[in-house]
């Protein structure tokens, strides 16, 4: 979920007393969530995060011009759909930070947190934690960050290991670990998946397509100009196209931590097309290819449509 630019409109929260004065070098803000692939709590959920990053940036005064979410999805990695757009945005300097409401949220690995944090830093954007002192625009402040994002590492390393027990359970049974099944899949009563036949019927297309395409953006272009949505009722992205090509679930293959089992009954493409698919990923992954004419004119008129919102609102 990502709000567009202009998002002004407060969220229904009261007003609590700031303990520093706001940084005058900063306007626009972005806010980040994630929830755990894990069964959800409702203290971290999507909504709670937002809602407690979203008054922290009204105690700074800063106007909240993006947010993204990325639901179900592990920090162990940064192979996060929103996540990799709030990158790219603020690489196009979008907004002046990022504020999170914890660095497990935002990222697990020491080396995604420090990596990110560099990229974000060469194009002057910020973090900001609401449950820690994060301050990444001084050598002090990124001292601390890189200390805490030690700490969340060697936290997540011990949770991993109080939960993998009960996490084989639920692998030896093929159960899905939370309520979000992914695209193609329904979550049955016992918490295991059933294959849910329209759904699956894209998910065939979408292999076989992408071998004659050979481009995730193509792929993208042509499902939203059909009109069609994700599981969550969004627009299609490379990303989330990429998230369907790389999962071995369609091929059978069902994982759960360092669990791994064949499970037919998952099963949606042939191991055929799974791996032409991952041959053609892998082959033109540095080549630049071409861009369809009807998805570059939809480019330019997306492009110009953000640059007259923005020049509306400046004037």
């Amino acid at each position: 979920m990502q709000n567009n630019q202009g998002v002004n409109a407060p969220i229904d929260i009261e007003e609590v007393p700031s303990d520093s004065d706001p940084d005058a070098s900063v306007s626009i803000a972005a806010i980040y969530a994630r929830t755990s692939e894990t069964k959800p709590d409702h203290r971290y959920s999507i909504n709670e995060q937002v809602r407690r990053c979203w008054k922290q940036c009204q105690q700074q005064g800063w106007d909240v011009a993006f947010v993204f979410t990325d639901e179900g999805q592990t920090g162990r990695n940064t192979d996060r759909s929103e996540f990799q757009n709030m990158v790219e945005k603020a690489t196009q300097g979008c907004f002046d930070i990022v504020v999170f409401w914890k660095l497990d949220r935002f990222a697990r690995s020491v080396v995604d947190l420090v990596n990110t944090e560099q990229t974000l830093s060469k194009h002057d954007v910020a973090l900001q934690s609401v449950t820690e002192y994060i301050d990444t625009s001084s050598p002090v402040g990124r001292f601390t960050f890189r200390n805490l994002a030690s700490a969340a590492e060697l936290e997540s390393d011990l949770t991993s290991q109080r939960v993998q027990m009960g996490m084989h359970a639920l692998a030896r049974e093929h159960r899905w670990p939370n309520a979000s099944p992914p695209f193609g899949y329904d979550l049955s009563p016992e918490e295991t998946l059933t294959i849910n036949d329209e759904e699956a019927a894209l998910v065939r297309r979408i292999y076989n397509d992408y071998v004659e395409v050979r481009s995730m953006p193509q792929m993208a272009h042509e499902l939203n100009a059909e009109g069609i949505s994700t599981k969550q009722g969004e627009d299609w992205s490379r990303w989330s196209v990429r998230k369907i090509l790389a999962n071995e679930l369609y091929r059978g293959q069902y994982r759960l931590g360092d669990y791994e089992e064949y499970v037919e009954e998952y099963r949606i493409v042939s191991d055929d097309l799974f791996e032409a698919v991952t041959e053609t990923r892998y082959r033109f992954k540095h080549s630049k290819g071409t861009m369809d004419s009807d998805r570059k004119q939809a480019k330019v008129e997306k492009i110009l449509g953000e640059f007259r919102a923005t020049k509306e609102d400046t004037e």
